[in-house]
């Protein structure tokens, strides 16, 4: 039996590209740390946990209906979302979590030849999408912190297909405000389209923050992602959505995996849509979180990006990875961001309070044991 021949059966993209590692379950990560519990402030998760009615759905769901193929399309859940946001059900595709959707919209507009134009220090999944897909993905320079207009419009050329912006940013937390976004959105005037990830849109309190539903209608080249992984906590059942005109919906349908949302996600996800109470208790966490975080970072005298979202981004005078193997020996999980372009920085999730001291203090413990403690 001969062994395959990959190098000739391997195209060169795929070759360049470097797969993602994931890390270990907790519980090995605590055996290794040598930890006996663990925060986890690393993924940007609700510690709230999922609404109550969606949590009734997740208990009570029946064993049997386990053998039963899923909704193909999502049908209750398409139609639940069309009911809220004032649209047509076929203007929704529900995916397994919004890597998936990702992957349907590069896939349904993008051919050999083809780019996508998105920022170089933003949610990664854009570019690896586009990259081991075969497509070139053109990076843009954030500008203080936020997505550069100005500098995507000049990277644009005519085998471009797909504009990605993440809105609030993630690392950043920087947006772009109505005002922006719209501006944008009639210079591009149709020619690619404008993809708007909202996957932290729940958290945003800012009256200037634009609402991409409801921009839809007089920008049919625009369309919407949002998750239930983030603010609804449905994050291990792996559900997410896009909105966009029928047209371009009907266009991006025709790449989709049928039967890759689960019963359980399907339904967990509709229940959450009828809690407005969560979405109020934890914006309150998150506010508070992100005062104390401010506040005792400005005490410890280091730099930081804090804006929108359930993250800020901390400036550290030592190497992120370094820090990171620091703070899981105290038995906390924070993101390094070498892997976003932004070295020596973390991310940290902003978690109930408990959570939040005991992250500064480890961090003040880390920073003794250094003869600067200066960023």
């Amino acid at each position: 039996m001969h062994a395959p021949q990959l190098d000739r059966l391997v195209p060169e993209y795929i070759k360049r590209f470097e797969p993602y590692i994931p890390s270990k379950p907790d519980n090995e990560l605590k055996k290794l740390y040598g930890c006996k519990r663990l925060l986890r402030l690393n993924n940007n998760e609700n510690p709230l946990g999922p609404p109550p009615a969606a949590r009734d759905v997740i208990d009570g769901f029946p064993p049997p209906a386990a053998s039963v193929y899923p909704s193909g399309d999502a049908y209750y859940l398409r139609y639940k979302l069309a009911e809220k946001f004032g649209l047509h059900p076929d203007q929704f595709l529900v995916g397994n979590g919004a890597n998936e959707v990702i992957t349907f919209v590069i896939k349904a507009f993008c051919q050999e030849g083809d780019n996508i134009v998105t920022a170089d220090k933003t949610f990664a999944v854009y570019e690896w999408v586009a990259e081991f897909s075969g497509f070139d993905a053109r990076l843009v320079p954030l500008k203080d912190f936020g997505f550069d207009d100005a500098g995507m419009l000049r990277t644009i050329d005519n085998r471009t297909k797909l504009i990605f912006v993440c809105n609030p940013n993630n690392p950043t937390g920087t947006y772009w405000s109505r005002e922006k976004l719209l501006r944008f959105l009639d210079v591009v005037d149709g020619r690619q389209i404008v993809v708007l990830d909202e996957a932290y849109f729940e958290f945003v309190e800012k009256e200037d923050f634009p609402d991409g539903m409801a921009l839809m209608e007089s920008y049919p080249n625009l369309v919407v992602f949002r998750t239930f992984s983030k603010m609804y906590a449905l994050a291990g059942l792996r559900i997410g959505y896009l909105a966009g005109s029928r047209e371009v919906v009907d266009i991006i349908r025709r790449t989709c995996v049928v039967y890759s949302v689960n019963s359980l996600a399907q339904q967990a996800a509709l229940a959450t849509l009828e809690d407005g109470e969560h979405i109020t208790r934890t914006r309150r966490m998150v506010r508070e979180g992100r005062n104390f975080l401010e506040r005792e970072l400005g005490r410890l005298e280091l730099s930081f990006v804090s804006g929108e979202g359930n993250y800020l981004m901390l400036r550290l005078p030592m190497s992120d990875t370094l820090a990171y193997r620091k703070f899981m020996t105290r038995g906390i999980m924070i993101r390094s961001m070498t892997g976003f372009r932004f070295p020596n920085y973390i991310r940290i999730t902003i978690s109930h309070m408990e959570a939040m001291e005991a992250f500064i203090e480890a961090l003040e413990a880390i920073l003794a044991e250094m003869p600067d403690r200066r960023p």
